[in-house]
């Protein structure tokens, strides 16, 4: 959980995914078209990727992909995501995490 946490709070934006999940690359897409450059962790290609996946799920992402953290802390998953794209709030989240200016 500590290597899920260090790289989690490492850069603005970052992002845990899998290479084969749409869902994870829809919320990359989403976060970039606002002009984020996210860190992103492929877990299917990691060294540490199962140990960074039950690290997640023990922080309560069910599933565990993707997992996104924004100014170093864990949001949550693509619910989490899309909810706060449509409240209108993500673009306000990433521009206080210093991840885009405006």
């Amino acid at each position: 959980m500590d290597m899920v946490m260090k790289l989690g709070t490492s850069s603005s934006v970052v992002i845990f995914t899998k290479s084969s999940c749409c869902i994870s690359h829809s919320i990359e897409t989403l976060i970039r078209s606002f002009g984020a450059n996210p860190t992103i962790y492929e877990l299917d290609t990691h060294p540490n990727g199962k140990q960074m996946e039950k690290a997640l799920m023990e922080l309560g992402c069910h599933p565990s992909v993707p997992a996104i953290f924004i100014g170093k802390e864990l949001v949550g998953g693509a619910n989490e995501i899309m909810s706060l794209n449509v409240r209108g709030k993500l673009k306000q989240l990433l521009i206080r995490a210093n991840a885009i200016w405006v």
